[in-house]
Parts: C-alpha cells; structure tokens; sequence
C-alpha cells in the first residue's frame, strides 16, 4: 500500500518518541510499503544522518512541515493532512488524534497510534469523533493496561477488531550474533568486570536514585549507563566525582546503531521504574506503559532485573526475569547479588528472555497493526 505516516515527533531527535516513530515507518517499509513520513520542523536531513542515529537501513521518503507551536500542533495537522491529500495515499498511520480525525473526515482508512491517555480540553471530543467514526479505521494501543484505560475513560467497549494491542519491538536481526560480555567491553574499550547495564533517558521515575544507591553499595561491579541528555549525564558525572564513585561509566548519547553492543556488554540490564514514570512530553505512564529498552534487554540475551510494575507483566515473567518492588533498595541488592553469584540463573533467564521476544519484532508489529482492515 501507499502509505502517509503523521508524527509530531521531531525528526531527527534523541526522544523515545521520535525512535519509536521511525522505527515503526522502518518496519512498514520492511513489509513492502510504500511510505512518506510526515513530521514537523524547518529543514531536510540527510538519510545518511538518520540510518546511523535511529539504526536503519532502508530509505523511505521523509517530508518536514514548519509548524507554528503556538496552535499546538493543530497548524502541524492540518498542513500535514493537507500535503497527505496530494499524494493521495491508500492508508494514512498516525500517532496524532488531531490528524487521525482529520484523515476520517476526508475518507482516508485510518491506523491512529496511542501510547497515552487522552488529555487537553479538545483531546475527549476529538476521541470520540475518531470512535464514532463510519470509515475504516483501527486504534493500536501499546498496552492492553492502555485499552482498559481508554475504556474506562470513555465508559466504552471497543469493537472487535477496531483496537489491536501492539507492544513496542526490536529488530531481532541487528541482535542476533552478539558478542559474549567480555568481548563486547573489549571491543568498546570498557573496564573488564561484572558489569549491570541501563539504557535510556534519566527523567524522573526512571530509578536512577536506586542505581546510584546500587552502585556505592557493590563497588566491585561496573555500572553502564548508556545514554541521557548532555546536561543530566553531566550533572551526575560532577555528582559522582565529588562523592568518589569510581565505578560508573556514563556513555552520553549513543546511536541506536550502536546500542545492542553496549547492552550486549553486560551481564545484567536494569529497569529501576518507580511508581511514576515521567516522559518527554510529561506526564505520568507507569500503569499504561510499554518501555523498547524491555524488548532490546530481552534481545540482547543478558538477564533483566526490573521493578514488579503491573504492566510490565504483559511481557515479562518470572521465567524471563526478576521482579523487584519499585524503590525497595534491599530487594533490588539481594537480586542483584543473587545474579553476580549464580550464572546458571542468568542464563536461564537470558535465554528464556531471548525465545520469548521473538514475537515481537518491529516487522511483526507493522504487519499486525494492518491486518483485516476492511476498506
């Protein structure tokens, strides 16, 4: 099919936002898809730039709106509805309710995307627009805690068919044949050691507080973190100077390219969520939420220790990792120390983790989102 992918997401950026849209257009592409990926900003980038950054490796054509901030993405939707129409596609896929109902209205078959609960004053009426709408649609939702929210927000019982669940994914290929720990931090030029691993942003709710913690607790481990914005990984590099934690290494932003070796270099990976998870855009998504770093852990193949959120139970288990109540720093050092001393034990969990993700490739994702939808 043609498709016009809709995405307020900047393009290109460091948010898990913006990683997961093009992932998602990627996948598409994958399937045998023509796609043209719409998204806000002032000027082209080359491919090139973008392969390496977001970890891709066929083209599809990207399209980049100015938009007027002010009118709070409203300007971006209606222009991007707009340049949709004149290249008149068979299906317009969207992350963003506003062009979601804009592309209902003009006839277009319509995937529209949710990681998130409806907010603002215009968000419920739009959603129920988008429900009640006769064209051919469908609603993913990243969780099925997502689903139940939304249901129970709108006192409604989605369709059969209509709302599909569809977790994040992984490019399982880019994983396959990883190195073993060692040779991964050789090859990275790492400190030699036990080492526990976390990728991703430091916003608040992300337990950084419980690796901090952990890492004075267990000098004798190397901790990983991979990632972050420039002024938070500076912030507690100075933190950690000044308290003679000599343990931590933080990388800074890293091309998803280059991410599964830096996670395939340790022995345990950590997901520390507290009760609240803030993302890029605010907010709090810690019942509703579907984390990529928890399908890459499992993909890497290294045993995974995460806070017993509900939700992450919609994928993980006790077979395929360890579950620690969130901020219990004691639970989180017993398990921890359990690990470091029982290979058997993460191995087990590792190679479970690795069967268990392979339902959930991007590629699968995108073929799923789009079955027996009736035109």
């Amino acid at each position: 099919m043609k498709i016009v992918c809709i995405a307020a997401s900047f393009v290109p950026s460091n948010t898990a936002n913006s990683i997961q849209v093009m992932k998602a257009a990627h996948a598409l592409v994958e399937n045998g898809h023509d796609v043209t990926l719409l998204v806000p900003g002032d000027k082209a980038h080359a491919w090139d730039e973008l392969a390496g950054r977001y970890g891709l490796t066929t083209a599809f054509k990207i399209i980049w709106l100015p938009e007027n901030l002010f009118w709070r993405r409203y300007d971006f939707a209606f222009k991007a509805l707009r340049q949709a129409r004149r290249l008149d596609p068979d299906l317009i896929y969207t992350w963003m309710l506003q062009s979601a109902v804009l592309s209902l209205r003009h006839g277009f078959p319509t995937v529209l995307e949710m990681h998130d609960r409806v907010t603002g004053l215009l968000g419920p009426i739009l959603f129920k627009f988008f429900l009640q709408s006769k064209k051919a649609k469908r609603l993913l939702t990243i969780t099925d805690a997502l689903r139940r929210a939304l249901e129970e927000d709108f006192k409604t019982t989605f369709p059969s068919g209509m709302c599909m669940i569809a977790p994040m994914g992984v490019e399982l290929e880019r994983y396959s044949n990883l190195p073993d720990p060692k040779k991964a931090r050789s090859m990275l030029g790492l400190k030699e050691g036990f080492t526990a691993g976390y990728s991703g942003h430091f916003y608040a709710g992300r337990g950084m507080q419980v690796w901090h913690a952990l890492a004075k607790t267990f000098p004798q481990v190397n901790f990983l973190w991979v990632g972050g914005k420039d002024n938070a990984v500076e912030s507690w590099k100075r933190r950690l100077l000044e308290e003679g934690v000599a343990n931590v290494t933080l990388t800074g932003f890293v091309e998803n390219a280059s991410l599964a070796l830096y996670q395939a270099a340790c022995e345990v990976l950590l997901m520390p969520y507290e009760q609240e998870i803030a993302v890029s855009g605010g907010g709090n998504t810690a019942d509703i939420c579907s984390p990529m770093k928890m399908f890459e852990y499992m993909a890497a193949g290294r045993a995974i220790i995460s806070s017993d959120l509900p939700v992450l139970s919609e994928v993980l288990n006790e077979n395929n990792a360890l579950f620690c109540p969130t901020g219990d720093l004691e639970a989180w050092q017993e398990a921890l120390d359990l690990l470091m001393n029982d290979a058997a034990q993460r191995i087990s969990l590792a190679d479970r983790a690795r069967v268990d993700v392979q339902i959930y490739s991007w590629r699968s994702r995108a073929s799923k989102a789009l079955e027996s939808i009736i035109f």
